[in-house]
């Protein structure tokens, strides 16, 4: 599948906070902690508030490194998410999404207190699920 965004850059804010996720959760990959801050969004069931989100910082990553081996499977979830919320699913739309999930993902994980360690994560997918 192409992916909605070739590349993307995050905002200073969402770099502080995955500083701070990193520091907690002793995950160091960038795009393993992006990976569950946008399906931790993609898991609520309100769409993301439409703001602005700045791409303000010097981290950048592509869509394949972003997904990684879950890729597809990411950018399926997207799709259907933007489905279920009556959204189109042209690239303009999976692109804006994607970052508004994303960043809204890393500010609930960063804001969410009883991450102080990996096995926390775990926790709290269990608990969505």
């Amino acid at each position: 599948m192409e992916p909605p965004i070739e590349r993307f850059r995050l905002s200073q804010t969402a770099r502080n906070q995955l500083i701070r996720l990193k520091q907690h959760t002793k995950i160091e990959q960038w795009n393993i902690l992006c990976r569950w801050a946008f399906c931790r969004s993609l898991a609520e069931p309100t769409i993301p508030s439409p703001l602005p989100i700045p791409a303000d910082s010097n981290l950048e990553m592509t869509w394949r490194v972003f997904g990684g081996e879950m890729s597809d499977l990411l950018l399926a979830a997207l799709k259907q998410r933007c489905h279920t919320d009556g959204l189109g699913t042209d690239k303009e739309t999976l692109s804006n999404q994607f970052r508004l999930h994303l960043h809204r993902g890393i500010g609930y994980l960063a804001g969410d207190n009883r991450l102080r360690k990996i096995e926390d994560l775990v926790t709290l997918y269990l608990t969505l699920n």
